[in-house]
């Protein structure tokens, strides 16, 4: 029996268990406006995707806990895979001020950002959870040992390219993009 699925208005590509839609939509609707008032669209529709993301969890962790406090944990936990805190970054936010504009408590955040982070698989260095704007000037992203070898997949031929991106090793076939950085 499969489970049906409800497409949401905020963005039709993200699919969530029906029973999670209305759960889903307020979680958005806090992230959304964090992000447009402090943040940016990336952060934004990282955010959606996350929270997409765990409501497809079973069960779901956010069927328990605060609205805000979900909400906040996961721009903290998507703030630390892309360095918010970091000052050289655009934008930059450190997390005890996001904290503080959601009004939640830093180490309640930090420590629902960490579970968000073990039930997403989401790390440094990892494309997935990565701010767009920064896959292409990210190095390590296009890092791949390849027969043995360290290599720029970017600077290896399309078909090697494609299989990279078959197997999720690297977010986009470079050569779509004309990327030989």
């Amino acid at each position: 029996m499969t489970e049906k699925t409800a497409s949401t208005k905020i963005d039709p590509k993200l699919r969530v268990p029906a029973a999670m839609d209305a759960k889903y939509r307020a979680l958005c609707t806090l992230s959304d406006g964090f992000c447009r008032a402090h943040l940016n669209e990336s952060y934004a529709a990282l955010a959606r995707a996350a929270l997409a993301a765990l409501c497809r969890k079973r069960p779901s962790p956010l069927l328990t806990g605060r609205e805000d406090v979900w909400a906040c944990s996961v721009i903290y936990a998507l703030g630390q895979v892309n360095f918010l805190s970091d000052r050289s970054q655009t934008p930059t936010m450190p997390m005890e001020e996001l904290c503080r504009l959601f009004g939640v408590g830093a180490s309640t955040a930090g420590n629902k950002a960490k579970l968000v982070r073990k039930l997403l698989d989401m790390h440094q260095f990892g494309h997935r959870w990565m701010l767009p704007e920064q896959l292409d000037s990210a190095p390590h992203v296009w890092l791949l040992m390849v027969n043995g070898l360290i290599v720029d997949i970017r600077k290896m031929p399309r078909d090697a390219q494609e299989q990279a991106f078959r197997q999720g090793l690297i977010p986009y076939v470079p050569a779509d993009r004309g990327s030989t950085e």
